[in-house]
Order: structure tokens, then C-alpha cells, then sequence
């Protein structure tokens, strides 16, 4: 497991430990290593990064990497003799833009170079997945394009944002329509599918996100509601009054888009039908909130989550007051 302390890649790290796998971790010591796991230290940007890699060999190779893809041809080329399949967790965001509702995993795609240092995200994921295809061959590769992820220690903080802010209270900007389909995958869904794809040598692209309208707006902030106990007043707010008050969809009012819209269609309505008829199952959202609060409420005192920016209080308080002076409710 390249990574595997943080997030997604610690949800990987620790399914294939508690199947019984002999897991390894690589990584640079920012993050505690789950237990029960063996650790080799290095820094894949530094020179002689890779040192602790040089002997071993490993059934598969799971990578999480984010940045400049020279880093993954390298790894990938110091392992391919030593290491059975490489399994990289790319990005639904290396499809050209915009992504119509719909695409698969044959969309186009945008520009990569493997031999790149880091340059914009979705160059950086789709140089990367050359860079491993390259090294590996189609048949040894597994490429796992991930869409919007959330779960216990999810950065960067969308689903713990809303959390946090149901949980102060008051009157909170709900950017409807409560209907408004959403689309993403559980981290430890996630992993539980790219194992078993693993354990079933499966290669190729493979779009790896929930369906279509797993769940809602509405339902995911419901599940706020009850699992932080908070008396707040979901005030359901059409897209145009949202919009009229300046709040940016996804940035500032984290993981919705408005329905209809380039960035609804790119985001949340992929089609995930390959994963789907692999075997990814995806568990109810009351148990992605419930969980991601739990880890939330267990940090010790001080320890602050990773969150997202969100809405400022004076744009929420605009948005608010233009809905109080006659916008009208999002049609719930």
C-alpha cells in the first residue's frame, strides 16, 4: 500500500489487514500507520525516496497518489518485476470537461503526461494512470476512478463541514431541491470493491462511485439532523435565490450542484454500471453520516478535522434573508 494512513488509503490498508493479508505500508510518516501492518518509511519526491521498496515482492500494489505522476512512473518501475498488479485510485476527474450525465469509462479523456511533475489535477491522475499502464501492461492494471468519497476522516471535510454546521444550530441554508439527486461512494466501500477485484484480477478503467440518486440533499442532511441530535431548521432554498446571493455551489455549499446543471451532470449522475455489476455494493448514507460523526465526536480536544471552506455566515445570512423576503421554498 503506497500511502495508506490517511483517508481512502488507510480504509484500503486496513480491509486488507482484516482479511488476513499481509499488508505493507509505505509512506512518509505524517500520519500514524493502522496497526497491525508492516511500515517502510519513505518520501517518493525526495532522492533515494523509494530506498525502502528496493527488495521484496508483493502480490499487488495499491496507490493513492495525487500528484505529479513522475512519482508514480517510478514506483511502478521499480515494482514491476517484484509485484504481481498495480491497482492506482485515479479520478472521475480525468475525463475531458464538461462530463455529461451519463459517461462511462470510455468518455474522453483529458491530457497526461507520464513523465510529468505535477501540474493540474486531472493531467496529474491521468499521467499517472499511463504511467502505471506503461510500466505494467493493460492486463496487470487496474485503474479505479474514483468520484466524490466521503467517510470517516474524509478530507477535504465536505460531508464533516455540514456536520459541523447542522450541529451549531439555527437556521441553515439548505440548497434545494430536497429531491436533488447525489452520487458518491463510501471510502470503505471502495475498498472492499478494488480487494475483491484484486482477489478476481480484474484490469482496466473502472468508474467507482455509487449510483446515481443513492441518495438526496435531503436525506443526507436529515441524516445530519438525527445523528448530531441538533435542533437546527433546514431552510430549503431554491438554486436561483442561491445563486442570487452569491454562494458557490460545491466550494461554498459542499457537495451539491444544482440539478440541471454542467456541474450536477460531471459530478453526480457518472454511469457506475461496470463497478456495479463487479460487485460494489454501497452501503445507506445514515451509516456514512453516523460513522464520519463518530470519528468526529472521538478526536481528542484540539484535534481539528479536516473541513471545507464552506459557506461564509454572510452569504448564508444573505441567502437566508432573501428567502425570508419572498424567494420562496424549493418546491418540497
Amino acid at each position: 500500500m503506497l500511502g495508506g494512513t490517511d483517508f481512502g488509503g488507510r480504509a484500503v490498508a486496513e480491509a486488507a489487514r482484516d482479511r488476513g493479508w499481509e499488508v505493507t505500508v509505505f509512506h512518509r510518516g505524517e500520519h500514524p500507520a493502522p496497526a497491525g501492518v508492516r511500515v517502510l518509511r519513505g518520501d517518493r519526491t525526495a532522492p533515494d525516496g523509494l530506498a525502502a521498496l528496493a527488495g521484496g515482492s508483493w502480490d499487488a500494489v495499491v496507490d493513492t497518489w495525487s500528484a505529479g505522476p513522475a512519482a508514480v512512473r517510478d514506483t511502478a518501475r521499480l515494482l514491476s518485476g517484484r509485484a504481481g498488479r498495480y491497482a492506482f485510485v485515479s479520478s472521475r476527474s480525468v475525463y475531458a470537461w464538461p462530463a455529461p450525465a451519463g459517461l462511462d469509462e470510455d468518455g474522453p479523456l483529458a491530457e497526461g503526461d507520464p513523465d510529468a511533475d505535477a501540474t493540474e489535477y486531472p493531467a496529474d491522475k491521468r499521467g499517472a494512470e499511463l504511467a502505471v499502464l506503461r510500466e505494467f501492461g493493460e492486463e496487470r492494471t487496474l485503474i479505479v476512478r474514483a468520484g466524490l468519497l466521503l467517510g470517516p476522516r474524509e478530507t477535504p471535510g465536505r460531508l464533516t463541514w455540514w456536520l459541523e454546521r447542522v450541529a451549531r444550530g439555527g437556521r441553515v441554508l439548505a440548497p434545494g431541491p430536497r429531491d436533488t439527486p447525489l452520487q458518491y461512494v463510501d471510502a470503505r466501500d471502495l475498498a472492499a470493491w478494488l480487494l475483491d477485484a484484486l482477489d478476481a484480477g480484474l484490469h482496466g478503467p473502472y468508474n467507482m462511485v455509487g449510483p446515481p440518486g443513492h441518495t438526496t440533499m435531503g436525506d443526507l442532511l436529515d441524516a445530519c439532523l438525527r445523528v448530531t441530535g441538533s435542533d437546527a431548521e433546514l431552510c430549503w432554498t431554491p438554486p436561483e435565490a442561491v445563486e442570487a446571493a452569491g454562494v458557490e455551489a460545491w466550494s461554498e455549499l459542499p457537495i451539491w450542484a444544482p440539478p440541471g446543471s454542467e456541474l450536477h451532470a460531471a459530478v453526480h449522475a457518472g454511469d457506475v454500471s461496470r463497478a456495479l455489476a463487479t460487485g460494489l455494493r454501497c452501503r445507506p448514507v445514515l451509516d456514512t453520516v453516523r460513522d464520519t460523526w463518530a470519528w468526529r465526536q472521538a478526536l481528542p480536544d484540539g484535534v481539528a478535522p479536516p473541513l471545507a471552506d464552506g459557506v461564509p455566515a454572510e452569504k448564508e445570512a444573505r441567502a437566508l434573508a432573501g428567502e425570508a423576503a419572498g424567494s420562496g421554498p424549493a418546491g418540497v
